[in-house]
C-alpha cells in the first residue's frame, strides 16, 4: 500500500492464510473447506498500501509479467514469462521434470536452490507439493528465548516452508491453461491472480493451489454474522475468517449516522456493517486496486451501493466525517511479500499515520475507531504503553475500549508454536476522540 507505509492501507489484504490466528486468507478453516476441483488446499505463505488520486473503482490488479525464466531440453534452450501474484522471485536455476521425480528428489532439488518445472500429470505434481510441505512440516521445535525469539523463529520457518513449496512450477499458457495431463479447468481462478494471459508463461504450483481456494472462497462467499449475509473476497484481499473485530464494530455506540470513513477497507466488510447499522454515507479508501474492486462489488451484493462508497487512495479521504474505522496490520514485522501487508505493519507505520492524522480528519465532537489486537505485546513486538503514548501524543484521548477474546481454535490449541501468546490475546475497539 505507500510510501510512508510499505502496504498500510489494505488492512484486511490476503496473507499467511495458513495462520488464522493472526486473521488471515487462503487456507480453509476448519468446517468450510471450499471444493477445489480436487486439488489440496496447500496453503500459500505470505511471503504482505500506496499513493494514488482518488478515483471510483471497478478495477482489478493483475500480476505484472516478469522477466524470462529460461531452462534446457535436449540441450536447447527454452523459455516463458514469469508471472507471480504475490512477488515471489523468479527462479535462477529451473530443471525440467515429471511424473518419475520421487519426493525425495523433489526436496533435495528444492533444498538446493533449483526450481523444478513439472511436465508431467498435473495430479502426481499436486501429490508432490503435498508430499513436500509433509517433509517441512517436521522436525523438532527449538525451544525460544523469549515471545519474540518464538515469533521470528516462526516466520523464519514459514519462509522456508515457502521457499521450498514455491520451487515446484507448472507451464501456464493463454486460456488461461495448464497444458498438463488431468489439469482441472482453472481459468477464472487464474484470471483473478494473474490477469490476462497472452504467452506461454511459467507459475509457482503452490501459487496456483492457493489462487483456486481464493476463487472458491470468492464464489462461495464467507459467512459474516454481523451481515446476516456473506462476504465475497477477492484474490488477494484479506477476508474476516475471524468475526470478533467486526462484531466490534456492529457493536459500538454510533456517535452519528451521517457520514463514516473506512480506512484500509479490504474487502468492505467493516464500512457495510456500519452502512447496515444505517449510516447515510460511508467511504471506503484502500491503496489496493484489488481491494476496491472486491468492496465494491461486495456494496452492491449486499445492497448498501447507494450508501457506500470504495475509493482508490492514500489512507484517508479529503474532508472530515464524524466517524473514522481502522482496522490497520496487527502485527509491526517486516512483510516478506506483497500478501504479507494486511498482517505486517513494519515500525506500526499505518497504525502511527492514522493516530497522527486522525484529527485533521474528526468532525467537533467525532470519534475515531481503533480496531486492534494486542497479539503484537504478548509476542514481545510492541508495549500497552507506547501505544498509549502514541495516542496521546497524536492529540487524542481515549473515551473507552471495547474488548474481545478471539475464539479461532489456534487460540486454544497448546501445540501451536505461539500459543502462549495466542491465548492471551485481546481484540479491542479503541473509542478516540480529538483533545
Amino acid at each position: 500500500m505507500s510510501a510512508p507505509r510499505a502496504r498500510q492501507l489494505s488492512a484486511r489484504s490476503l496473507i499467511d492464510a495458513s495462520d488464522p490466528g493472526i486473521g488471515i486468507l487462503i487456507n480453509t478453516p476448519t468446517g468450510h473447506e471450499p471444493d477445489c476441483s480436487g486439488l489440496s488446499a496447500v496453503s500459500t505463505e505470505a511471503t504482505e498500501d500506496f499513493t494514488a488520486p482518488s478515483t471510483r473503482a471497478d478495477m482489478t490488479q493483475p500480476a505484472a509479467a516478469g522477466p524470462l525464466v529460461t531452462w534446457a531440453v535436449d540441450g536447447e534452450s527454452r523459455s516463458a514469462r514469469w508471472r507471480t501474484a504475490n512477488e515471489r522471485p523468479m527462479p535462477v536455476r529451473v530443471e525440467v521434470v515429471d511424473d518419475s521425480l520421487t519426493a525425495d528428489d523433489a526436496n533435495r532439488m528444492a533444498s538446493q536452490g533449483v526450481a523444478m518445472l513439472w511436465l508431467g500429470d498435473f495430479h502426481n505434481a499436486r501429490q508432490i507439493l503435498n508430499a513436500l510441505d509433509r517433509r517441512l512440516g517436521g522436525g523438532k521445535r527449538k525451544t525460544a528465548a523469549s515471545p519474540a525469539d518464538g515469533f521470528y523463529r516462526h516466520r523464519q520457518s514459514r519462509s522456508h516452508r515457502a521457499r521450498i513449496l514455491g520451487m515446484l512450477l507448472v507451464p501456464l499458457n493463454p486460456g488461461p491453461v495448464v497444458p498438463l495431463r488431468r489439469s482441472p479447468d482453472l481459468r477464472a481462478a487464474a484470471q483473478e491472480a494473474y490477469g490476462e494471459i497472452s504467452e506461454p508463461s511459467v507459475v509457482s504450483l503452490h501459487e496456483l493451489v492457493g489462487a483456486i481456494g481464493a476463487h472458491e472462497w470468492r464464489r462461495n462467499g464467507v459467512p459474516v454474522a454481523a451481515l446476516q449475509a456473506r462476504i465475497h473476497p477477492h484474490y488477494g484481499t484479506f477476508f474476516p475468517t475471524r468475526s470478533e473485530y467486526v462484531d466490534l464494530v456492529a457493536l459500538a455506540p454510533l456517535p452519528a449516522t451521517t457520514v463514516a470513513f473506512d480506512i484500509g477497507t479490504g474487502t468492505g466488510v467493516l464500512a457495510a456493517v456500519l452502512a447496515r447499522r444505517g449510516v447515510q454515507r460511508v467511504i471506503a479508501t484502500d491503496n489496493e486496486p484489488r481491494a476496491i474492486s472486491c468492496a465494491a462489488a461486495n456494496f452492491t451484493t449486499l445492497g448498501v451501493q447507494e450508501q457506500a462508497e470504495a475509493i482508490l487512495g492514500d489512507m484517508f479521504p479529503a474532508g472530515r466525517a464524524p466517524l473514522v474505522v481502522c482496522n490497520p496490520p496487527w502485527i509491526p514485522a517486516t512483510p516478506h511479500s506483497s500478501l504479507d501487508s494486511a498482517v505486517y505493519d513494519p515500525g506500526s507505520r499505518m497504525l502511527h499515520r492514522f493516530l497522527s492524522e486522525l484529527p485533521d480528519h474528526l468532525d467537533p465532537g467525532g470519534e475515531g475507531w481503533l480496531v486492534l489486537s494486542d497479539l503484537a505485546e504478548h509476542l514481545g513486538l510492541r508495549t500497552r504503553l507506547e501505544l498509549l503514548e502514541a495516542i496521546s501524543a497524536a492529540g487524542l484521548t481515549v473515551l473507552d475500549r471495547l474488548d474481545t477474546k478471539p475464539t479461532h481454535a489456534k487460540a486454544s490449541d497448546p501445540n501451536d508454536p505461539l500459543f502462549a501468546a495466542r491465548s492471551a490475546e485481546v481484540t479491542s475497539l479503541w473509542r478516540l476522540a480529538a483533545t
